[in-house]
């Protein structure tokens, strides 16, 4: 068990003991339940508790992360060390690169244009 783990339960179970003690207090002054739950005292023990509470799940959560991790790094070790048998399914295929598209398209010319004539001289004569 961590040693933050076992701080936190025994800081619990002082805290709890105390307000154990200081209801029972209470109780024989002869308050009554409102004013035992209104008291400084007791709100201060049960924060403490909470906080125990809250701080030991922290514990826990983190504790669980790193086993997982851990756990992740061994199974890719394993894996590394296995020796690798490629079936043909599993050999990767080279693809080929996507070359430009041909030209031949690019230079049909679009059906509905009219050609420009390229000398002034053959527009004059015609």
């Amino acid at each position: 068990m961590n040693s933050k783990v076992t701080t936190l339960e025994a800081r619990k179970k002082i805290s709890q003991a105390k307000l154990d003690t200081r209801r029972i207090f209470l109780k024989e002054k002869g308050l009554s339940d409102g004013a035992i739950r209104k008291d400084v005292v007791i709100r201060k023990l049960k924060a403490e508790l909470r906080k125990s509470d809250f701080r030991m799940a922290a514990v826990a959560a983190q504790e669980e992360i790193t086993r997982r991790v851990a756990k992740g790094k061994a199974d890719k070790l394993a894996a590394a060390k296995a020796p690798k048998k490629e079936s043909p399914e599993e050999i990767p295929v080279k693809k080929e690169k996507k070359g430009k598209k041909e030209r031949t398209e690019k230079q049909a010319k679009p059906e509905g244009k009219i050609e420009k004539p390229e000398n002034k001289t053959e527009q004059e004569q015609a």
